[in-house]
């Protein structure tokens, strides 16, 4: 074995936990996989001859180039209202492989991202590093130009945002999740308005990226009456339901006419559905959901 061959083999050992330290930054498989291959890249060319700690040298090389990669997106980003849902991790019913798994361990749901995309990007690497993966404030300090004690109160305010978010814990069982989902689905299509509302928490919460398609659809919608009835407009008698996972909540992926059409992520709680989260899109729905879609 050459010494490319030899790097090459003690990267992969780390490839897994480097995807979930990029996912949790940037909430973009795609990006993630970028940032990835950046590093890798980095390493290639540096070698790894007078590194003792390969894993955390790894670590902190991915998480600059997200930190690089969330600067560049802030700057990119017009001031706008509109709602920017983070890549969904979707697999087929039946469990998640062990890569996923991985992917998807300490309950890093899509609401949860949602908040950390709402972060600077300093607060979301000191939080992320911190209380996601144990990094000291030491090691997160140089990253970001600050001290660790500033590097500290970063993570400390965006800690409290996090808290103050109250995101919902979803019901641990997969089959009642499913079963409240499918009910929803039923009075959906059977134009049963006050059967939605039932299933509905009251203060529901209905967010939509429909990208660039659909720029007057509505992209956040309150209410167990608002989302029943958006639920009736939307019904699409062609729609074929998929059920998929969906960052491990029970969701679908929907075609239309046999053409990638969205991404649908239910918490539930208890009885009802608290949140609803809606990725649109033919070539992103086609990309994040080719695990499922692939399948039939």
């Amino acid at each position: 074995m050459d010494e490319h061959e030899w790097l090459a083999d003690r990267f992969e050992e780390h490839r897994t936990h480097l995807q979930r330290v990029a996912y949790r930054m940037l909430g973009s498989l795609s990006e993630a996989d970028d940032a990835v291959q950046d590093t890798w890249l980095r390493l290639s060319r540096s070698g790894a001859d007078e590194v003792e700690n390969l894993g955390g040298w790894l670590t902190t090389i991915v998480a600059r180039v997200c930190l690089n990669m969330l600067r560049s997106r802030r700057a990119r980003r017009e001031e706008s209202l509109e709602v920017r849902l983070p890549d969904p991790v979707i697999t087929p019913v039946g469990g998640l492989d062990p890569e996923e798994e991985v992917l998807l361990a300490d309950s890093v749901g899509l609401a949860l991202l949602v908040v950390l995309d709402t972060l600077s990007p300093a607060e979301r690497l000191a939080f992320v590093l911190h209380d996601m993966f144990g990094l000291p404030f030491q090691e997160i300090a140089p990253m970001v130009g600050r001290t660790p004690v500033a590097a500290r109160q970063l993570a400390s305010r965006a800690r409290r945002r996090v808290k103050g978010a109250e995101i919902p814990v979803p019901d641990p069982d997969l089959e009642h999740q499913r079963r409240v989902v499918d009910a929803f689905y039923r009075a959906a299509r059977g134009g049963d308005f006050d059967a939605l509302v039932a299933l509905l928490d009251p203060d529901v919460v209905l967010r939509a990226d429909f990208g660039d398609g659909r720029p007057g659809a509505p992209r956040m919608i309150r209410g167990a009456a608002a989302v029943a009835r958006q639920a009736l407009i939307g019904a699409v008698p062609a729609a074929r339901l998929h059920p998929a996972l969906v960052n491990g909540a029970a969701g679908a992926v929907v075609t239309v006419n046999g053409r990638p059409f969205a991404v649908m992520c239910f918490t539930v709680a208890g009885e009802r559905i608290v949140e609803i989260d809606v990725v649109a899109g033919p070539e992103r729905v086609a990309r994040v959901a080719s695990a499922v879609l692939g399948t039939e």
